[in-house]
């Protein structure tokens, strides 16, 4: 009897076993293709919008929106940022400020790797008022996109400082030249 009970576990545990692996494969497969059709809507989006004469009764104000915020999501999710969800944030935010709406973008990737290591709970992507022990912290990444692209606009473009240098002497003025390298870097990688 021991031995039939000792069998019948062990058919019933490898089964089990089998019954396991099979669900966890079914799981990241199903994980991969959702990441397949949010990359596949993307390049739709991007496909869709490119001549404006292939939407009747869209301004190409849309368009071009639509585009840049696909770019943004593209460039993020290339980067496994958690800015991915706020692309149309950052371009509602660009437009508002009359920014480039690669700038914020650029200056979060040099700053932060966009998004991935800020100081915890600041949603600070930008190293904006960070100095020394001094950490600015935001209660949500779009309240921390709406003040750096004002503070970008009024403090730096607004005052003559335009370009990735001219923004670097004032934004970090310890910086040997990389800081501006870097974001003139990630401003032709979202062009």
């Amino acid at each position: 009897m021991f031995l039939k009970t000792t069998k019948f576990s062990l058919i019933f545990f490898t089964i089990l076993l089998i019954n396991v692996y099979i669900s966890v494969k079914a799981y990241r497969y199903s994980l991969k293709n959702t990441k397949i059709l949010v990359i596949l809507e993307e390049i739709r989006t991007l496909e869709s919008i490119k001549t404006p004469s292939s939407v009747l009764g869209v301004s190409s104000d849309s368009l071009n929106s639509d585009i840049r915020v696909a770019t943004l999501k593209s460039f993020f999710r290339q980067h496994n940022s958690p800015l991915y969800d706020h692309a149309d944030f950052i371009v509602a935010s660009a437009d508002k400020y009359n920014l480039d709406f690669k700038l914020v973008p650029a200056i979060s990737m040099q700053e932060s790797n966009a998004c991935r290591v800020i100081p915890n709970n600041s949603y600070n992507c930008w190293g904006w008022g960070i100095y020394g022990a001094n950490v600015t912290r935001f209660s949500s990444y779009e309240e921390a996109i709406e003040t750096v692209s004002k503070g970008l606009k009024e403090n730096y473009i607004d005052r003559g400082l335009i370009s990735a240098d001219e923004i670097m002497r004032k934004y970090t003025p310890g910086s040997n030249g990389s800081w501006a390298f870097g974001v003139e870097t990630f401003l032709k990688i979202l062009e």
